[in-house]
């Protein structure tokens, strides 16, 4: 009678085995994504509608865009989701090299029709479609990344044949987007694909090395031209409000105007041409000022759950790759959103970096979508039915 009970037990199911993932934790993120989603949109059409009109468009102009990248970055949710995490491996050189062609093409001289300079840089590329190379390449590194680092385990230990070889690949896709000039994205490639490496065994001395001797480069590209001036406009944030430091002054103006309950949703005055791009780099301040403390509290949370539901499925993983590739996806979302809110509070320079799924940029929110989809791929192996990593 007892066996009979444990199999009709086994085959009883608890969560739906046939939809995005087994287990809690694939609805829990679901969720907290498409809450992210629908308050960035409502958000996104407050900050964004005046700047709209004021360029001759419908006020709907911008969220209606962000909508239909939302739906197309859904539809790529799902179908990460439903592909084996495992097929990205094989697949990890041929994305890098993708990568870095679209890269390189954004800085070559003869490029300009389809790589323009816009404010200065050039990080979109115009082939049909605008979009920037940079967010693909930031998802190629980390599946690149967690390739070689399972293929490298046990060789670790020594610089040459253990970290040498990341560093010189990561060289090569960053060279181009620091020409764009881009950086702040720059420092968050290093830094995911850092993460990867790291967590699949990489030495903390080698890492420590390797910033001291780097340390002089990043400080000669710290103290030329612009950033600079952002920097120093950053150490005195009072004595340059009216010139470099003026974002960040105004950012903090819609901050503290906010309180607690902040001023109403739709009623914010930043917006109103005090702000620059108050729909993407500084939408942050935009959501502290209508909705207050409560809806910075709000935001935080939801970034908190995907980041912790991220690490837990990294934790559950059914093999290194997926745990990997899961901690350098949460990573990249946690990055993108910690150096965002920075900003928007002065804690920072000003970056350029989007808010996830909230700030306006397709490119950003279809990488996030599709980095989404893969983690939820690797919550689909069920690593309870294995309880080992390989």
């Amino acid at each position: 009678m007892s066996s009979v009970n444990i199999d009709v037990a086994a085959q009883r199911p608890t969560l739906p085995e046939t939809g995005l993932g087994r287990g809690w934790e694939p609805a829990a993120l679901t969720g907290a994504v498409l809450l992210l989603l629908s308050f960035g949109l409502v958000n996104l059409y407050s900050a964004s509608s005046f700047l709209a009109q004021r360029q001759g468009l419908p006020d709907t102009y911008y969220v209606l865009r962000q909508a239909a990248g939302a739906a197309a970055g859904l539809v790529l949710l799902v179908a990460c989701a439903r592909f084996p995490y495992t097929w990205w491996r094989p697949l990890a050189w041929p994305l890098l090299f993708v990568a870095w062609v679209l890269l390189l093409l954004l800085v070559l001289p003869w490029t300009l029709d389809i790589a323009p300079v816009v404010n200065g840089a050039r990080r979109w590329l115009e082939l049909g479609i605008a979009f920037q190379p940079s967010e693909f390449a930031k998802l190629a590194i980390i599946v690149w990344s967690a390739d070689l680092a399972v293929r490298k385990q046990g060789r670790f230990r020594g610089l040459s044949k253990g970290l040498l070889p990341f560093l010189l690949v990561w060289t090569a896709i960053l060279i181009p987007v620091l020409l764009q000039p881009d950086l702040s994205t720059a420092f968050v490639i290093a830094m995911a694909g850092a993460m990867v490496v790291f967590a699949g065994g990489a030495r903390v001395g080698h890492f420590v090395f390797l910033a001291i001797i780097l340390a002089p480069v990043a400080l000669a590209q710290l103290g030329s031209g612009f950033r600079r001036e952002r920097l120093l406009a950053f150490q005195e944030l009072g004595a340059h409000t009216s010139t470099v430091g003026y974002q960040v002054h105004q950012s903090l103006i819609a901050l503290g105007s906010g309180g607690v309950m902040g001023v109403g949703f739709g009623e914010g005055r930043q917006k109103f041409g005090f702000l620059p791009e108050p729909h993407n780099d500084f939408i942050f301040s935009m959501i502290g000022e209508e909705w207050g403390l409560l809806g910075v509290g709000f935001l935080m949370a939801l970034y908190m759950a995907i980041v912790l539901v991220g690490f837990r499925i990294a934790q559950q993983a059914p093999d290194l790759f997926g745990q990997l590739l899961a901690i350098g996806i949460t990573s990249l979302v946690a990055l993108h959103a910690v150096l965002h809110m920075a900003v928007g509070l002065g804690m920072v320079p000003p970056t350029g970096l989007p808010l996830p799924l909230v700030s306006y940029g397709r490119s950003n929110l279809l990488a996030v979508l599709a980095g989404v989809g893969i983690l939820i791929s690797v919550a689909r192996g069920d690593p309870r039915a294995r309880g080992t990593h390989v």
